[in-house]
Order: structure tokens, then sequence, then C-alpha cells
């Protein structure tokens, strides 16, 4: 089975996805794990990647549809895969579809304005990357896990995380009204505990 997972940032798409993959059984990949990879081992499609983004620049789609082509050609990938951070637009959906087509598409959706707080009031251990909601942190400033120093990150403020769901909003419409005419797309509720948005994915899933 092939799928792909959206899902805009504070989502719960990461997690969900962890789960997707050990269920079904299906490698989770992930457009940032791959082009490490490629720079890492110096392959020619990472090299040209990493001289784009050493000066700065976005790598541009053709070199990205290229970089997930051969990550799908993998063995691991013979019997579907879960593929997250990838389409991001029209052009890498329909240059995917040319080589390879998704059985279902997963949105996990959550209204803008919950995904607002949730990112806002998001506290990061300095230590061990655990991450807390100020909702559920009592007060605390420690981490539970290892007692690092919790923080919040430079980005999670109103206006830096207003302008990446406005930017997540208007690259992902096109490919949900894409992917719904396909009659692949799956929107999933995102609202509620963890099992609770999984359940509901198994059960889309069927």
């Amino acid at each position: 089975m092939n799928i792909i997972l959206l899902g805009a940032p504070g989502a719960g798409k990461g997690t969900q996805a962890t789960k997707i993959s050990e269920k079904y059984r299906l490698p989770h990949i992930s457009t940032g794990d791959i082009f490490r990879d490629n720079i890492k081992r110096q392959t020619p499609v990472g090299l040209l990647a990493k001289s784009y983004t050493d000066n700065g620049k976005l790598v541009p789609d053709e070199v990205t549809c290229e970089i997930v082509k051969g990550r799908l050609e993998a063995d691991d990938c013979k019997n579907g895969y879960l593929l997250d951070g990838f389409p991001r637009n029209l052009f890498q959906a329909e240059t995917l579809e040319s080589f390879s087509k998704a059985d279902a598409v997963l949105n996990i959706d959550v209204d803008l304005s919950l995904l607002m707080a949730r990112l806002c009031g998001r506290r990061v251990c300095k230590d061990c990357g655990e991450s807390y909601h100020v909702d559920f942190l009592g007060g605390k400033t420690v981490c539970e896990r290892c007692g690092g120093e919790l923080y919040q990150r430079k980005d999670d403020n109103e206006e830096t995380v207003g302008n990446r769901l406005k930017v997540y909003s208007e690259q992902t419409a096109p490919l949900i009204a894409y992917y719904s005419e396909r009659n692949v797309l799956l929107n999933i509720d995102g609202v509620g505990a963890i099992d609770e948005v999984f359940a509901r994915i198994v059960a889309a899933l069927k």
C-alpha cells in the first residue's frame, strides 16, 4: 500500500506516521531524511542538492523528485511506503504519479486556530528534545524525562506560526483538490487523543 501523509505543522503528523509505519510495516520516508542520506553518501543528486542548500537556495522540484524516485526504487518499498513531506505542490504530485501512484492520501485535518494554540504553547527540553504543552505542565519549567530546562523555540511565536500555517494552507489546497479528484483522499479528524486519531486512520484505510 502506497500512502501519502498530509498535515499542517502541529497536526500530529509525525506521531501518526510512526504508528502507521509500525502497523502496516511500511518504510516511513521523509524528504529531510532522504536529502541527508544522499548528501552523506555524496550521491550525484545529493551533491547537486547540497550545492543549492549551501548557497541558501531552495532545492528545485526536479531535484527533489529525482531523490524521492531513487528512494522509492529501494527494496524496502516493494510492498508500499509512507511518504511524509512529499509532495508539497502540484508539480511534485504530478511527477510522483508518473512513476508511482498513491493508494491513499491521508489528510490529518485540524482547525488552524487550534494549531496556532498548540504550536505557540509548545515547550521543548534543551537536553533531550522532549516536547510539552503549557496547558499540561502545571507551571513546571523542567523536563519530566531528564530534568532539562524547557524553552520556547524562536519560531513558536504567533507571527512565525501564522506565516507557516498560511504557507502550508496555500500549498496544500491544490493537492487536496488533486487527490480528491482521483478518489484517494481520506480526510482524518486530527482532534483528540493520539490513539483516537490513529483509530480513525485505521478505519479509513480498511
